[in-house]
């Protein structure tokens, strides 16, 4: 087994995770206030990576970022970037597959929050900044952990948008699912094994974190 899909799955996993915290968080905060007419379109489009197939998704963001589209040509002509088949193409793609995975369980706990919370800091002279990072965020911690998880491990188990818009080039877009592909089409069931039961391992010790926090073992200590 090599070294090199696992340390890039943990990478794309990490950059992913933290971008989408910062991304999603906003997103979650609005859907849980807001009484707008287009909040069940905002939704729906942030859940569609659930049930869309992988494949269909990486093939138009393929088109999307080919140096041939519109989007590809002003990326790499202005600057310099080329999406398609390179690690931030894999980085584009989990934002968007593991956009709902973020979202839906900040928003969840916002929604379980007292109005009263935001009512009561701003009457205080907080900001609407200050009352999301400094009075909502700390009363969600089990949401936002739970967000972090689970977009982490979603994100190391992907294989039909990595594939799609990444490729699979040793060192650059081939990470730990497509290894394992490779070496089932191989033959190679060893190494195959040895790949699946690492993710196998990890993704167990994610969820098992996440089940943990819903039971409140770790409730207290987050307090």
């Amino acid at each position: 087994m090599e070294w090199s899909p696992i340390i890039l799955t943990f990478q794309l996993a990490a950059v992913t995770t933290l971008i989408l915290f910062f991304l999603a968080t906003p997103i979650a905060y609005w859907l849980s206030v807001t009484t707008s007419r287009i909040k069940p379109v905002v939704e729906t489009l942030v859940a569609l990576p659930i049930v869309l197939p992988p494949t269909v998704l990486g093939f138009y963001l393929l088109i999307a970022f080919s140096p041939n589209s519109a989007a590809g040509q002003f990326l790499n002509n202005t600057f310099g970037i080329q999406l398609a088949f390179s690690f931030g193409g894999l980085v584009v793609a989990s934002l968007i597959y593991s956009l709902p995975f973020m979202v839906q369980p900040i928003q969840s706990g916002f929604s379980n929050l007292s109005g009263s919370l935001i009512e009561a800091s701003l009457t205080l002279g907080k900001s609407k900044f200050a009352t999301l990072t400094k009075v909502l965020l700390p009363n969600i911690k089990p949401s936002i952990l739970t967000g972090l998880v689970l977009t982490f491990a979603h994100t190391i188990g992907e294989f039909g948008v990595v594939l799609m818009i990444g490729g699979n080039i040793p060192d650059r877009t081939r990470v730990a699912s497509i290894a394992i592909y490779n070496e089932v089409e191989s033959l190679n069931y060893s190494a195959a094994n040895s790949y699946a039961v690492f993710l196998l391992v990890v993704t167990f010790s994610v969820l098992l974190l996440v089940y943990s926090v819903n039971g409140g073992f770790l409730k207290k200590w987050m307090s």
